[in-house]
């Protein structure tokens, strides 16, 4: 199943996560189908970026987010 989830990046106790498009049998980190957009949430106030066009292609062709990105997705306006 294809999921949109997040991909952590950055160092330690600094997080910054990648939204990504992936197989869920890939590892947390590993390959990813394609970046959707960024999160920070160690910015005041924590920074979301999104490709809503990009977003909303992969729900309706049956890609499902994680809970986590959905609520980032809803505050973003996409869902």
């Amino acid at each position: 199943m294809v999921k949109i989830r997040l991909r952590r990046m950055g160092a330690k106790k600094n997080p910054f996560y990648r939204i990504v498009v992936a197989d869920s049998r890939f590892p947390r980190d590993g390959r990813c189908i394609e970046e959707i957009g960024t999160y920070d949430p160690m910015a005041e106030p924590t920074q979301v970026k999104v490709n809503k066009e990009r977003a909303l292609e992969w729900i309706k062709n049956g890609a499902q987010p994680t809970d986590t990105v959905k609520t980032l997705l809803k505050k973003e306006g996409v869902l």
